[in-house]
């Protein structure tokens, strides 16, 4: 764990409410894996007090790259910070994915959740394997990622909730006939990987948990999550967690 005064090299719009944010931290980014976050201070003064919590979308060389959604104050502060700016960066945080060997990746990403899973094809393509990524968004506007991972080689498969694109319907629609020899890594909201254990039943897989956030290291225990083997911290912990294991209240 690392803390570095991160220089922001870009930070502009991709979609209604989704920012691309670039920054230079070679201690950070040199040590940095899928599913790992990083822990950032959005204003220059004491408010907001609290970090907010950011999962690593991607890297190259010493520059560090940030996939987030605009949805309360402390983002949209951290909307308005320019380039050439520093921000005060706690990380690389957390378990990231591990690679589960004799299956091909299948990621299943919901809305901002797929911000890790970029990272994930991203290396699962250097390592010579076969990606397929299936996105959920509420609408065509909110696709993000599609250039990056077309560079890549890598295919994308889209489900919306209006029905402007691809399947209309939740994300995990897509999966009916795509199972077989595959592994799940997943990230997006708690109704979406709930189905997910639905449909895929001794199917291995992981998923990175969405979880507000105090402190990032398991100290102040305010990311409880419940599990088969108890209750256990979404920062310090995960967010990566079998997906197996991860137990949703009735």
């Amino acid at each position: 764990m690392e803390l570095e005064q991160a220089e922001i090299l870009e930070h502009r719009e991709v979609a209604p409410g989704y920012r691309r944010l670039v920054l230079a931290a070679p201690a950070i980014a040199g040590r940095a894996g899928p599913g790992q976050f990083v822990h950032l201070r959005v204003g220059e003064g004491p408010h907001p007090l609290l970090r907010r919590p950011l999962s690593v979308a991607g890297r190259r060389g010493e520059a560090l790259t940030l996939l987030y959604r605009v949805v309360g104050e402390g983002t949209a502060l951290l909307a308005t910070r320019r380039p050439g700016e520093r921000l005060d960066l706690l990380g690389p945080l957390g378990r990231g994915f591990t690679f589960i060997d004799g299956r091909e990746p299948l990621l299943v990403a919901g809305g901002a959740g797929v911000a890790p899973l970029l990272f994930l094809a991203a290396e699962a393509r250097a390592a010579g394997r076969k990606p397929l990524v299936l996105l959920g968004v509420a609408t065509a506007a909110e696709v993000v990622g599609e250039d990056e991972l077309a560079a890549l080689g890598i295919p994308l498969e889209v489900s919306t909730d209006d029905g402007s694109r691809g399947r209309r319907g939740p994300v995990t629609d897509l999966l009916a006939g795509r199972l077989e020899g595959k592994a799940i890594y997943a990230c997006g909201p708690a109704a979406m990987v709930r189905r997910l254990k639905e449909l895929a039943p001794g199917v291995p897989g992981q998923v990175s948990l969405e979880a507000a956030m105090a402190c990032g290291v398991g100290a102040c225990r305010g990311c409880a999550c419940r599990t088969a083997g108890g209750y256990r911290m979404v920062c310090a912990d995960g967010p990566v967690f079998d997906l197996g294991e991860v137990v949703f209240d009735e």
